[in-house]
């Protein structure tokens, strides 16, 4: 690596990590705990004994797992406001990456709720529980510890996807580090740079990740 190149990547490193921490990882941590929050509520409704609410889950959990997120990004940003709805690049993103997570994890979620033992809601109603009282004190905190790791994964994912808020003009570090390049002409050398920043935040969360599956293990086994 000549001079110029190495003083461009130091140049650049600091930009880089604050978009990382001041706007990629603000808008992963928003965007996940609403659309965990929504892959909670999706995964109950398809479960439910509602077929109304069954339906109208499913046909979302259809929508948004069978089209790309680009495109969803894409409509919510550049074609909404061709019926009068306008947002801003971070409310667009956030919807986007809420809808998707909460598709996504609703999945997870249902999966890990029908693994738990359906004695466990039988003795839950022996007790004189409510269906809705047994799902949130009983079988949810069980089906956590189940789907943490594939939600950790989620996660982890979502960290790298707000890459795509570049496309709807959002200031994260992808698009600081296109700006970057606009002006340096080193797209290599950029993009390189910011891939690495990706990847060291995802080994920090792999690493959190893999502790809280041993804390959780720990704890079911006593």
């Amino acid at each position: 690596m000549d001079d110029r190149k190495l003083q461009i990547f130091i140049d650049s490193l600091l930009p880089l990590l604050k978009a990382g921490v001041a706007f990629t990882i603000p808008l992963t941590l928003i965007s996940f705990v609403l659309g965990l929050t929504l892959a909670i509520l999706t995964a109950i409704a398809r479960l439910s004994g509602w077929r109304v609410l069954r339906l109208i889950a499913r046909f979302y959990v259809w929508i948004i797992r069978g089209t790309p997120l680009l495109v969803q990004l894409f409509i919510i940003f550049y074609g909404l406001p061709a019926v009068g709805v306008t947002l801003g690049p971070f409310p667009a993103a956030v919807i986007g990456f809420t809808l998707s997570v909460g598709a996504y994890g609703s999945e997870i979620i249902r999966a890990a709720i029908l693994s738990i033992d359906q004695g466990q809601w039988e003795s839950a109603y022996s007790l004189g529980m409510t269906r809705m009282k047994t799902m949130r004190f009983i079988i949810l905190p069980q089906a956590a510890r189940v789907a943490v790791p594939s939600l950790g994964n989620s996660f982890i994912s979502l960290v790298k996807d707000t890459s795509l808020a570049a496309m709807v003009t959002y200031t994260e570090m992808f698009r600081k580090a296109q700006q970057i390049t606009s002006t340096t002409y080193e797209p290599l050398l950029v993009y390189s740079e910011a891939a690495l920043i990706y990847l060291l935040f995802s080994t920090v969360l792999s690493t959190l990740q893999n502790r809280l599956e041993k804390r959780l293990d720990r704890s079911t086994a006593r």
